[in-house]
């Protein structure tokens, strides 16, 4: 026994680079999130690139109103075979006339052909598109590069070091932290993501998009895609891509009427919501500007530290601790 807790101790030593706090000062502390994400300094916003953006028009409303939904694209080095089939699909402007086809409550809202699944009337896919392999859900933990994340995925490999000497625990028992689905998870060019420090992947949040698919081997091409609308999906995390986010117009989506049929597909055309058209924001002459709130800067840590450590006049009890998808990277227009 002696020998496992001496074994143990700078096991669990490392273990604490995995959640290193955050220093705030008292002001901050008392501050709500939105307040510190207002009193943030230009310079740690960063612009999203237009040519990044997917803006999807879908039909007006009843009151005849436009409905439009921008999505920000996944960066390197994540999903990037899918997300270039999404460029192509785009620019043959394939994506015009299909429809949402689904909508399951607190789950997805999901698009596509409708009839794709009927080898008869599919829509043909332009040619040149890239099939995926599940190697590609992740990338490589070495590929991280915002500091913090770099410190945990280097503790993980430390750790399976160390527990390769302790053969009498399980490693993923010792490991494992307070999220379930990943043994680290940290934000990475402005991502959520998370790693076992081996692989690194983008994680299933509210508002993520990702591509459907058939049962394995196929992983879609992307030209059915869904956005999450409700509690975050972890569990599909490195089952499915993720390709994006989608950064306005999530109410228009999650405000869709369910669907009937099984997982909440509708049953009926006519209770599908066309698409009039999807476009690459570089190509759409009214887009406003959008930016994000840097992952690694001092506002964004200042922003996890209050989303995990409430202490404002209206929290009680401080959680102590937030979950990779509840600390959702702020994005705001541009005013002009």
């Amino acid at each position: 026994m002696n020998k496992i807790l001496r074994g143990l101790a700078p096991v669990l030593a490392a273990a604490t680079a995995l959640y290193p706090a955050l220093a705030a000062d008292e002001a901050a502390v008392l501050k709500t999130p939105a307040q510190v994400v207002a009193a943030a300094p230009q310079a740690d916003w960063k612009p999203i690139a237009p040519s990044d953006l997917l803006v999807m028009d879908l039909a007006p409303d009843g009151d005849d109103e436009p409905r439009r939904v921008v999505i920000q694209l996944m960066p390197a080095p994540f999903s990037q075979g899918w997300v270039e089939n999404i460029r192509k699909l785009a620019a043959a402007h394939w994506f015009d006339g299909i429809a949402v086809v689904r909508v399951q409550d607190n789950y997805v809202v999901q698009w596509g052909d409708p009839e794709g699944e009927n080898p008869d009337k599919a829509k043909p896919l332009p040619e040149g598109l890239t099939v995926m392999s599940e190697a590609d859900y992740t990338a490589r933990a070495s590929e991280a590069t915002a500091p913090e994340l770099r410190e945990k995925v280097k503790a993980l490999e430390n750790l399976a070091q160390m527990m390769s000497n302790v053969s009498d625990l399980a490693p993923v028992e010792v490991l494992h932290g307070r999220d379930p689905y990943a043994l680290a998870t940290g934000f990475e060019t402005g991502w959520p993501v998370a790693s076992d420090g081996k692989d690194l992947w983008p994680t299933h949040c509210y508002g993520s998009v990702g591509v459907g698919r058939n049962v394995s081997p196929d992983t879609g091409t992307g030209a059915e895609l869904y956005a999450v609308i409700g509690h975050a999906p972890r569990q599909l995390d490195r089952n499915i891509a993720v390709v994006g986010r989608v950064i306005a117009g999530i109410g228009l989506l999650s405000s869709l009427p369910r669907g009937t049929g099984e997982l909440g597909f509708y049953e009926t055309p006519e209770e599908r919501t066309p698409i009039v058209s999807v476009r690459m924001g570089d190509t759409v002459p009214d887009l406003p500007a959008y930016e994000y709130l840097a992952t690694d800067s001092a506002s964004f840590a200042a922003y996890a530290y209050t989303r995990a450590n409430r202490k404002d006049a209206f929290y009680i009890q401080p959680a102590g601790g937030v979950d990779v998808c509840n600390a959702p990277v702020p994005i705001r227009e541009v005013k002009p």
